[in-house]
């Protein structure tokens, strides 16, 4: 038995002589058309609406003073990075440990710095000579200006690197908790230390938990640098502010810092994605095409449709 379809609604037949009809789904064209027309409608309000001041961002998109500011949230966000990735696997180790002083302190450290505001912490950091003028380390005849040694950059790398080391402990340890319990025994069963079998067994197995949020946490901490503007860091949100306090075009110079995070975050994601992807080779068999692999296949099947086309 065959469905009834008009001619338009079908297929070629199948082997055992039914007809497949290709389902409807106008609830799917109606939602994409409202959403296309919405977009439109807030497209072409915001490219004539002349208060965007579109002239000046095109001005300052690529100022000196803007670019030099993007290089030090870079190596900012880097640098944090860095010291946050380090200390989340130091304290991760930590609070897996057997001992119960080192599982403390781990536990006491991430949970002060999570619980506490970043920007408290940069603020904190920054005033730091308030509380200590002179820094002697416990060493005597050693003593150091607090006030020369913590710096404006200074201290926003110590407020980024340190709060990033308390989010990124919780990150490893769930990645080393995600890890086979089988793994460890069988290590300590060939007589491998503990720590060796945490460098070369455990952790190389816990990147594919650990590599996607730690993408997410990088992107985050580029926006976060922003906030290291309230302690006048040059980065990319300072250097539009004191151009928009010297011109008064404040949106303008928004819109152009708004418009290079966006940038940067989008190269950032799509190093993620190929990130993500290698580490995931081991654990998937067939691993989901690339936006280029499907661009390609996309002009191949076309170009394949429309020789077809032309043969008949």
């Amino acid at each position: 038995m065959t469905a009834v379809t008009t001619r338009s609604e079908q297929t070629a037949p199948t082997a055992d002589g039914y007809t497949v009809v290709k389902a409807k789904h106008p609830g799917r064209w109606l939602a994409a058309a409202v959403i296309v027309v919405i977009a439109g409608l807030l497209a072409r309000s915001v490219m004539t609406n002349p208060n965007f001041g579109w002239d000046v961002v095109g001005l300052y998109l690529r100022d000196v003073s803007i670019g030099r500011g993007i290089l030090v949230t870079l190596g900012l966000t880097a640098v944090s990075m860095a010291i946050g990735i380090v200390l989340g696997v130091v304290f991760a180790v930590m609070r897996l440990s057997v001992n119960p002083v080192v599982r403390s302190a781990a536990f006491a450290y991430v949970n002060f710095f999570r619980g506490t505001p970043v920007l408290v912490q940069l603020l904190f950091w920054f005033n730091l000579a308030a509380l200590y003028p002179v820094i002697t380390l416990g060493i005597p005849g050693v003593e150091l200006d607090a006030n020369q040694l913590i710096t404006p950059m200074t201290a926003a790398i110590l407020g980024l690197g340190l709060n990033q080391g308390a989010y990124m402990s919780e990150i490893v340890r769930a990645g080393i908790l995600s890890v086979d319990h089988g793994q460890t025994e069988a290590a300590e069963a060939l007589g491998i230390t503990r720590m060796q079998t945490m460098r070369r067994v455990v952790l190389p197995q816990a990147m594919r938990v650990i590599i996607p949020p730690t993408g997410n946490e990088t992107i985050g901490m580029l926006k976060t640098t922003a906030l290291v503007s309230v302690i006048s860091v040059p980065e990319l949100l300072y250097s539009a502010q004191i151009i928009y306090a010297r011109t008064f075009e404040t949106v303008p110079l928004l819109i152009v810092a708004s418009l290079w995070y966006l940038l940067i975050t989008s190269i950032l994601t799509i190093g993620q994605y190929y990130l993500e992807r290698r580490f995931a080779r081991g654990n998937q068999r067939n691993l989901p095409p690339t936006p280029l692999q499907q661009l390609k296949r996309f002009f191949a099947t076309h170009d394949a449709l429309s020789l077809k086309g032309t043969k008949k």
